[in-house]
């Protein structure tokens, strides 16, 4: 596994992380405890350095990778975010107040196993609380010795130049994929000018990207995809003339479509790291592959010509969800 600083912050990780939200939230019921422990550890054992979850995704995300990597800590880095008014992002509702902040940390750190938390993002932007002061609450946990990194989760350009000038951000996580391309307009320009790092989430379109969706997929009860309006009715139909064309190349270079999506995304930029997330040990398997693939220029150019021709249709989430988006 190739590793990769996360712009100038000197945070080194894997060029692939792991993300941990669908073995217990988002994606239907929840993948076995000792299965999910598992599955995290045969991650690191495919070179993994990097894993992601956050006290929205519930105590026991945080609770099943703080033991899951207990046996090789320090040689992981953990990400975790706070934001949430009582840690529950199905309300809606954020809390980001300095007070909560430390609460979540001294939480998640207990939960986590841990004496500190090596990357600590905001998961959303709280418009009722200046990101100065969010900043510097973060700044006072890094000074303790209780947070090493800071981060924001789907923040806008004034927000992250406003929380760089009080606390370096060290990253900026937000949804990035062949079917998400928001992010390239003014968030990776200014990144690369403040030297922060970029990790995508859900960079195989939350699933759509690997070729196994189509409008007969059926989603279990409880899984996010069932209200997203991308994967809803003819919004659906049409998106899958983007995973077909992806699909046909990823079989002419010999690789699975979802392998060809997480090369794509490390092409971009040598500080983007993708956390591809997944409950079955051969999928991941399948995406660690994808961190030795190198797609030549022309590779590029034919999946850039493709994506510049194909609109995706239906928006990413919905009204309420979108509305909390930072911009």
């Amino acid at each position: 596994m190739q590793m990769r600083e996360l712009g100038n912050s000197g945070l080194v990780v894997s060029a692939l992380g792991f993300g941990c939200m669908g073995l217990s939230f988002g994606y239907g019921p929840a993948v076995e405890h000792n299965d999910a422990v598992a599955l995290i550890r045969k991650a690191h054992g495919l070179g993994v350095t990097f894993f992601d979850t956050a006290e929205a995704y519930g105590a026991e995300n945080e609770e099943l990778l703080g033991e899951a990597v207990a046996p090789f800590r320090d040689s992981v880095v953990i990400a975790t975010k706070f934001g949430w008014k009582d840690g529950n992002a199905r309300t809606g509702l954020l809390d980001s107040r300095p007070k909560r902040i430390r609460a979540v940390a001294d939480q998640s750190l207990q939960r986590l196993r841990t004496d500190r938390i090596d990357l600590f993002y905001q998961h959303r932007v709280d418009p009722d609380v200046p990101i100065e002061e969010v900043a510097g609450a973060v700044r006072d946990l890094i000074t303790e010795g209780k947070v090493k990194h800071f981060g924001l989760s789907e923040a806008g350009v004034q927000t992250i130049r406003r929380a760089h000038a009080v606390q370096p951000v060290a990253a900026i996580q937000s949804e990035y994929s062949m079917f998400t391309r928001d992010p390239e307009a003014s968030i990776l320009p200014v990144l690369e000018e403040l030297g922060i790092g970029f990790v995508p989430f859900s960079p195989l379109g939350k699933g759509f990207l690997t070729g196994k969706i189509d409008t007969a997929t059926k989603f279990a009860e409880g899984d996010i995809r069932n209200t997203l309006p991308r994967f809803q009715g003819e919004a659906r139909a049409a998106n899958q003339k983007l995973a077909e064309q992806v699909t046909a190349f990823a079989a002419y270079k010999g690789l699975t479509p979802a392998q060809v999506a997480l090369a794509w995304l490390l092409a971009q930029k040598p500080w983007i790291v993708p956390i591809p997330g997944t409950t079955k040990l051969h999928r991941l398997e399948e995406n660690m592959f994808a961190a030795g693939v190198s797609l030549a220029d022309e590779d590029l150019r034919t999946l850039n010509g493709i994506l510049s021709s194909t609109t995706v249709q239906g928006a990413r989430y919905t009204e309420q969800a979108m509305s909390l988006i930072d911009r």
